[in-house]
């Protein structure tokens, strides 16, 4: 029998976010990032498990797959995978995983088929190859990329750097399926602590992320760090970064900062440090603004171009980025929705596609719904577990949009399970809770239920696309909530659980075509209530990836304050029987647990 499609898998490997996206004829089929399958957030080490998710949604096996491109940011992977055979790395490859990785047939693999690529070159894939433009510019800027030695694509000859220095920002224009390097910022490597390097060099995502080390004790925490800011006071702290004469200035971090936050076992929000901490996310944030600013504007001005594309992990501050939208001078900014490193495994296919294969452009990213789809068979499977089944009452609807509306027109906090999951960081509508923001106490509730996250952080609203000019201002769209914007005054008391304290919101436009069942949704809200918004969060609590699996839903349901699960078109509710056995089966979790934790590596196994 012929072969009848073309297939291209892309990898992002063995650090954080470890991800696959299989293209069928150049067209994004599935995509997945291991977190969302092991249920370990940001997820590193081996990439089996993202490989198999996407071809057994396909139905084909490896050998179906005519190229496979991958990426390691922290070294080419044949020589990650050659330091791995000799090197105890944990994080990157943990024990566990080291038998399987073995036998894998793409580890340490010598095919013709099999390619690496360099980091900025991926991302910048992921953001013009599924763009709606057929030219226009791309802005890359991330913590850290590839070293100077390993990177792909050429870059003018001014932008020199040595070696071991790290790629920090990258910029391109395209036209069609040709894209040419315009400018290279690279941050050299510096003096630090054992592996801390990172951390002191002078790059505009690896400052950001030195912030976040500094106030809460994680590099990663760096959405929250966007949240905190709007309570800084304005100019308490020095600049951390500056645009002098075209050209970024890091200078170094001094004892000036020395309030930084270590686990001790006190309670984060009430350290006497918080006005310190807030001041500093003022700064940190404010400054990053104005060199994305003056970066953009440097980009629309050198090439004359309309459109702007964006990723690396620092497109995904949704208020740089509506800043970018409004005030740079592109008439259209368009921002991939997984533009921080899952997103690298996109790009990878892509290049592998457009690149090698030498194909045409024909796929444009317009929703990022390509997981799997569960079956009715598999959603109900999940309900009928004993344990789960004398919890729950469930009913199919034969109008789950119009019952749902009214659940959340009575303040109910709805889990909303439907189709094939998002991928990228956002929950857009098909792994979201959603709630009423009619009513400023819906924030608390859901934290206090549910997220158990800090205070301060906002929740963020989807709106009907046709109607989000009159709530919030601005005219760009934004269809995967990664740009922020000011609600409209008039609104603010009608809609006031998803208004920051400055004002702003990071808004999902939703539209009928993209995604029918959310739309409905907000329809028949709006029909009973006047408001066309809600509160969407993610599916998940904190510390956890987002729900994948029905099993995923329904656990999490059981689990948190959630009133009601929305499992397909089935209205899932907590049973009496739900506050005898939970209790029970948390306990028993708790021991279990504890048990293991106790156990020497190996005890209790046959």
């Amino acid at each position: 029998m012929p072969k009848q499609h073309t297939y291209v898998l892309g990898l992002n490997t063995y650090d954080h976010d470890v991800s696959a996206c299989l293209l069928r004829d150049g067209a994004i089929a599935f995509a997945i990032a291991k977190e969302r399958i092991n249920r370990v957030k940001h997820a590193s080490g081996f990439y089996k498990e993202v490989i198999d998710y996407c071809l057994q949604a396909e139905g084909i096996t490896l050998d179906d797959v005519d190229l496979i491109v991958r990426n390691c940011y922290i070294l080419p992977v044949p020589e990650m995978e050659e330091r791995l055979v000799y090197f105890d790395a944990p994080g990157f490859l943990p024990e566990f995983e080291r038998g399987e990785a073995a036998k894998h047939p793409l580890y340490r693999s010598g095919q013709d088929r099999v390619v690496t690529i360099s980091h900025h070159l991926a991302h910048a894939y992921s953001a013009f190859a599924v763009s709606p433009f057929d030219e226009g510019v791309v802005m890359i800027v991330d913590g850290v990329g590839s070293y100077q030695s390993d990177v792909m694509e050429a870059y003018p000859a001014g932008d020199t750097a040595t070696p071991l220095a790290r790629e920090s920002e990258s910029y391109y224009k395209f036209k069609g399926t040709e894209l040419e390097c315009l400018k290279k910022v690279w941050m050299e490597p510096d003096r630090g602590f054992l592996s801390d390097e990172f951390y002191t060099m002078p790059g505009l995502g690896a400052l950001y992320s030195r912030a976040s080390t500094y106030i809460f004790g994680d590099w990663n925490k760096c959405g929250e760090l966007m949240g905190l800011a709007p309570y800084g006071r304005h100019d308490q702290v020095k600049h951390l970064m500056e645009m002098i004469d075209g050209k970024l200035q890091v200078p170094r971090w001094t004892d000036d900062f020395k309030q930084p936050h270590i686990f001790d076992g006190s309670n984060w929000e009430k350290s006497p440090s918080m006005r310190h901490w807030e001041d500093l996310a003022w700064r940190v944030q404010d400054d990053t603004e104005n060199v994305l600013l003056a970066r953009a504007r440097w980009l629309r001005e050198t090439t004359g171009a309309k459109n702007l594309c964006m990723a690396g992990g620092v497109a995904l501050n949704c208020v740089a980025n509506g800043r970018v939208a409004r005030e740079a001078g592109f008439d259209n900014v368009w921002i991939q929705p997984a533009a921080g490193d899952d997103g690298i495994a996109i790009g990878c296919a892509y290049y592998g596609w457009l690149k090698i294969l030498k194909q045409r452009r024909s796929f444009v990213m317009n929703h990022s719904y390509v997981g799997k789809p569960y079956s009715e068979q598999e959603a109900a499977s999940a309900l009928q577990k004993f344990l789960v089944r004398i919890q729950v009452d469930a009913r199919r609807s034969d109008n789950v949009c119009r019952d749902t509306a009214k659940l959340l027109a009575d303040q109910r906090v709805i889990g909303w399970f439907q189709d094939r999951s998002e991928f990228g960081p956002r929950a857009l509508g098909n792994r979201s809770l959603l709630a009423d923001p009619r009513k400023p106490e819906m924030k608390d509730i859901l934290n206090s239920r549910v997220k158990h996250r800090q205070a301060f952080r906002p929740f963020a609203p989807i709106v009907l696309a046709e109607r989000m000019k009159e709530v919030f201002e601005g005219e760009e769209d934004s269809p995967f909530m990664l740009i922020a914007k000011p609600v409209r005054p008039e609104w603010r008391d009608k809609i006031p659980a998803i208004v920051h304290v400055d004002g702003t919101a990071r808004v999902q436009t939703v539209r009928e075509a993209t995604n029918p069942m959310l739309y409905r949704l907000l329809k028949e809200f709006e029909a009973l209530t006047g408001v066309p918004v809600l509160i969407n969060t993610s599916f998940n609590i904190k510390g956890e990836p987002i729900v994948e699996t029905p099993e995923d839903a329904v656990a999490c349901f059981l689990n948190t304050g959630i009133d009601n699960l929305i499992l397909h078109d089935t209205i899932v509710s907590k049973s009496a029987m739900h506050k005898v056995v939970a209790p029970v089966i948390n306990t028993f979790s708790d021991v279990a647990t504890l048990v293991a934790q106790t156990q020497p590596p190996g005890a209790g196994r046959g």
